[in-house]
């Protein structure tokens, strides 16, 4: 299968979910072969950092990326959009530690993608041939054979405006920019004070995530009825896009996280799949 790579440069910029810092994102046209990767434009000799799996050093609230003493934060929605378009080699400069959360989906990245021409499906190899499960208790992420590629995320919330919710994507039934892209984050009011003591979502507003208290949501209205559900396989896909193509299988996921995600694509990557 040949490679693919943008015709011409796309720059966005915004506020860091986390870190709440400004930063300038620009995705060049990049080699075949050379895969998805980062450069760190901001710190001396512009480090580069792969975008793949041996590359992730935490999984917090967010997947982060090291090379070295350079790292770059909360890649999952742009990950995802890369993917989502078929894009297997892109060069993307960025002028601080943590990706743009922009409107909180992937929906801006993938409108700036399409504008420069780039519009495709996401890329797969061969078929898996066994099951793989990763779970913690009742959560769980697996990998199951399949006669085409799939994905399938269940999340379950006390928060009456979530509560349980299952979503299952086709990439060959409906398009990555319109099914899944648009789904923002999502988050919690009773949390907020915490995690930002913990010196989490600096960056977080109701511009860029959908939050909900135990009454129902604070900014309606949402894109989907299980936007939510769809955001989760969002993040699934930007965080499996880090094994490069993926292979073709069931993805499923159920009340997992980045970190589960990222166990599964490991998984995956250690049978040379």
């Amino acid at each position: 299968m040949s490679n693919n790579t943008l015709t011409q440069s796309v720059t966005l910029s915004g506020v860091g979910l986390h870190s709440g810092e400004i930063t300038q994102v620009s995705i060049h046209p990049a080699k075949a072969g050379e895969g998805r990767y980062f450069v760190r434009v901001d710190l001396p000799d512009q480090p580069l950092i792969k975008a793949q799996v041996s590359s992730v050093c935490q999984t917090t609230l967010s997947t982060e990326l090291v090379f070295g003493e350079a790292k770059v934060r909360t890649v999952e929605h742009l990950l995802a959009a890369l993917a989502g378009c078929g894009i297997t080699d892109a060069r993307i400069e960025i002028n601080g530690g943590e990706v743009p959360l922009l409107d909180g989906s992937a929906k801006l990245w993938v409108d700036a993608l399409q504008q420069a021409g780039m519009v495709g499906e996401i890329r797969t190899n061969s078929a898996i041939a066994s099951p793989i499960w990763i779970y913690e208790q009742d959560l769980f992420v697996a990998a199951i054979p399949s006669p085409q590629l799939r994905f399938t995320y269940g999340i379950d919330f006390s928060y009456s405006a979530i509560g349980q919710q299952w979503y299952s994507w086709s990439p060959s039934l409906e398009s990555f920019g319109e099914a899944i892209a648009p789904a923002r984050t999502f988050g919690f009011a009773d949390q907020i004070e915490h995690l930002q003591k913990a010196g989490l979502i600096k960056g977080g507003s109701l511009d860029n995530a959908l939050v909900c208290d135990r009454h129902g949501w604070l900014n309606p209205p949402l894109r989907f009825e299980n936007e939510p559900a769809r955001h989760k396989l969002l993040d699934l896909i930007g965080d499996l896009s880090l094994l490069g193509d993926l292979p073709q299988a069931h993805f499923i996921a159920y009340k997992a996280s980045h970190h589960l995600h990222i166990q599964l694509a490991k998984a995956i990557s250690k049978h040379n799949l």
